[in-house]
């Protein structure tokens, strides 16, 4: 799983051409969520503002692309004047573009990379073409009350989201990424939807299965911890969703419910079965317990001073707790994300394109694509 090269667009042979002064619009539109933020050339964040589509897909059980790409488009004009408005700024004091360019739903980010692609291209400014990820990493450097931290020279990112678990080394002085690990099968927020859908949650179900768990036993519906290979870094989900899965099966059958009916009607907390809630307390210590024990394994083959944790699932309560005491007991940094940019957001955007000019890297609106797959190598 270990990779020698570089993600592209941040190549250590760019050097740093000068300061930058000036604010950056940055726009995130890979799912379903548009965003627009702008920041300083310190790195506050001046405005962020995000609009959801999640009444839009929560008929369907989860995101339908074409009408993303739609929303996006409708709710742009909206967004973005938002989003200037509240950092004070006109467009034409926007001395640079950042966009995301993937991964993601290839008809949703066309969307924002065109319009980021033509909003450089009309007002002469650098433009910066951003993986999605490359943003999540950076983003515990973020501030919710002045400007963000620097780089430090040497950092292990750990992304988790609906559709990435990655672990990443970054070089800070050359802004070189290097993947060291990544999910074979499921992401992390990935097997929380599913199961919160399961057991009768609304799309998105990752964060109430978090809330709920915290009401049940772990202990009363313990899961095994996947583990790949003694010394192997890479995560995998699956099995752990059809453990949870079948569980829940014997609780329905237990209850005399129907196999596959939810395994509880939407209510309030009082209504949730005990069995119900201890096996999303047990899903959700297992799901965790698998993020830690890769981190052990990684502090083992080489010494891991700095811990960034990024990405939607790093708003999870147990997640912020267990991994806080990780570095406690390896004597490591953990920044975790502030919570208002653990989801998809434009100023994670903005941040990534802001590190990428100040070492001169920046990207050709008339030639940057739009792509649904860019791993990380």
């Amino acid at each position: 799983m270990e990779g020698e090269d570089n993600v592209a667009g941040m190549s250590a042979a760019n050097e740093a051409a000068g300061p930058f002064e000036g604010f950056v619009l940055g726009i995130e539109s890979s799912c379903d969520d548009t965003a627009c933020a702008v920041l300083d050339a310190e790195g506050r964040v001046l405005s962020s503002v995000v609009s959801s589509q999640l009444d839009v897909h929560r008929p369907f059980g989860g995101v339908v692309p074409e009408a993303a790409s739609r929303e996006h488009l409708r709710n742009w004009p909206a967004v973005s004047a938002a989003a200037l408005q509240e950092a004070g700024v006109d467009w034409s004091d926007v001395g640079a573009v950042a966009a995301t360019r993937g991964p993601g739903l290839v008809g949703s980010l066309l969307v924002g990379l065109s319009l980021g692609k033509a909003i450089s291209y009309s007002l002469d400014v650098p433009f910066l073409a951003v993986h999605h990820l490359e943003g999540h990493l950076f983003s515990p450097l973020l501030r919710t009350d002045g400007a963000s931290r620097s780089v430090p020279e040497s950092m292990v990112g750990l992304v988790v989201s609906g559709g990435h678990t990655s672990l990443l080394a970054v070089d800070g002085p050359s802004g070189a990424v290097t993947s060291l690990a990544e999910t074979l099968d499921d992401a992390i927020g990935e097997a929380f939807d599913k199961i919160g859908h399961r057991v009768g949650l609304a799309f998105p179900a990752g964060a109430e299965v978090d809330r709920l768990a915290e009401l049940g036993d772990p202990a009363a519906q313990p899961f095994r911890v996947a583990r790949i290979k003694s010394d192997e870094l890479a995560f995998s989900y699956s099995g752990l969703k059809s453990q949870a899965l079948r569980a829940l099966g014997e609780i329905e059958a237990g209850n005399g419910g129907a196999e596959g009916e939810p395994a509880v009607a939407a209510g309030d907390d009082e209504s949730w079965p005990r069995d119900v809630l201890d096996l999303l307390a047990g899903f959700r210590r297992a799901a965790v317990a698998q993020l830690i024990d890769r981190l052990d394994r990684l502090s083992e083959e080489r010494p891991v001073e700095r811990l960034s944790v990024s990405g939607g699932v790093a708003a999870n309560r147990l997640l912020r707790r267990e991994v806080a005491a990780w570095g406690e007991r390896r004597g490591a940094d953990v920044l975790l994300v502030p919570l208002r940019y653990c989801g998809d957001n434009a100023a994670m955007i903005a941040h990534a394109g802001l590190l990428r000019l100040r070492r001169g890297d920046t990207d050709d609106p008339r030639s940057a694509d739009a792509e649904s797959r860019i791993p990380f190598r």
